[in-house]
């Protein structure tokens, strides 16, 4: 008997090497699976601009780094006595400004060049509502706590969304003639706005992604959203506001993706380092015992043989712990 419904994904045509270089952008569920590439020590960068939702602000950080764009102080606004930009998300803010802008500036920086090297470019759309400042008629990625009385709220089209990623993957495509653009959709609900109104949102953004798809053979769609909505489809893998995917849902994803993009020399490098981090959290009985010494003695080495084999790998960290 069958519980559950299982579907087939389509295998990346340009597997993640070991020494792949990634580039995520988008909403929280991308950092999430960017923790998870983090964690298996993958070159990554991750939302250079924070934490976004939808696609116009998304595409407009990548397009600030493709362009190596410079923030300067006519581009921040005071409020909540902090200094802000509304192209970034609250972690950017600063009370400072010239704190504030050096970190706007240096991850921008450090994104154009891995931008012109990775081979992967993942990006995640949350939600097609955008919020528009009315004052300046900005689109806006994050409201800053500002009164929601000087916004006006919009969702966008699927032609909107699909006009500016032509030119986004285009520009992308100029100086990176070899990168790969994976979009996926996050399975978190915005029930905020609107449950009837979060499902037109969704749709839009499906939509706009597949056609994107269709008409780019460098671009592939990965589901996300089907995995979490439709395979899974409990609310055991969600957290206790029903909404956002709890970490069961996560690795659940991370497993499916991990099918369908890496290689078999990926795999058993992950595996590797499996156990490495595994003995790295281990809690030991007797932390002076000759067997205990004898185990550091031996993941020790284990790091030093996996360094050999792949140069990018750091386990300074790892190697302290299992230092005698």
């Amino acid at each position: 008997m069958k519980f559950k419904l299982e579907f087939d994904i389509a295998p990346f045509a340009s597997k993640i090497n070991p020494d792949g270089k990634l580039f995520f952008a988008g909403s929280c569920f991308s950092e999430n699976i960017a923790s998870l590439f983090e964690k298996y020590k993958f070159d990554i960068v991750s939302n250079t601009h924070g934490i976004l939702y939808n696609p116009h602000s998304i595409a407009r950080s990548i397009f600030d780094c493709v362009e190596k764009r410079t923030y300067t102080e006519q581009d921040l606004f005071y409020a909540n006595e902090s200094w802000n930009s509304f192209n970034h998300h609250g972690r950017f803010s600063n009370s400072d400004k010239k704190n504030c802008l050096d970190e706007i500036n240096k991850q921008i920086s450090k994104a154009h060049e891995l931008l012109k090297k990775c081979k992967h470019l993942f990006i995640t759309f949350g939600s097609a509502f955008i919020y528009k400042h009315i004052e300046s008629g900005l689109f806006v990625g994050n409201c800053h706590k500002i009164p929601q009385k000087q916004f006006q709220k919009i969702i966008l089209s699927k032609e909107e969304v699909i006009d500016q990623y032509k030119k986004l993957v285009k520009n992308l495509k100029e100086i990176n003639p070899g990168i790969n653009i994976v979009f996926t959709a996050s399975p978190v609900r915005y029930i905020r706005d609107g449950v009837a109104e979060n499902n037109l949102s969704k749709a839009i953004l499906l939509q706009a992604v597949h056609e994107l798809v269709a008409a780019h053979e460098h671009c592939f769609y990965f589901p996300s959203y089907e995995i979490v909505n439709d395979e899974l489809r409990d609310y055991r893998f969600f957290e206790a506001d029903m909404v956002h995917p709890n970490q069961l849902a996560i690795d659940y994803v991370w497993e499916r993706l991990s099918e369908v993009c890496f290689g078999s020399g990926t795999k058993e490098l992950i595996s590797e380092l499996d156990l490495i981090l595994n003995a790295a959290s281990h809690k030991p009985f007797n932390e002076s015992s000759e067997a205990h010494k004898k185990f550091k003695e031996t993941y020790f080495k284990k790091c030093d043989e996996l360094k050999r084999k792949f140069a990018h790998l750091d386990f300074g960290k790892e190697q302290k712990i299992f230092t005698i």
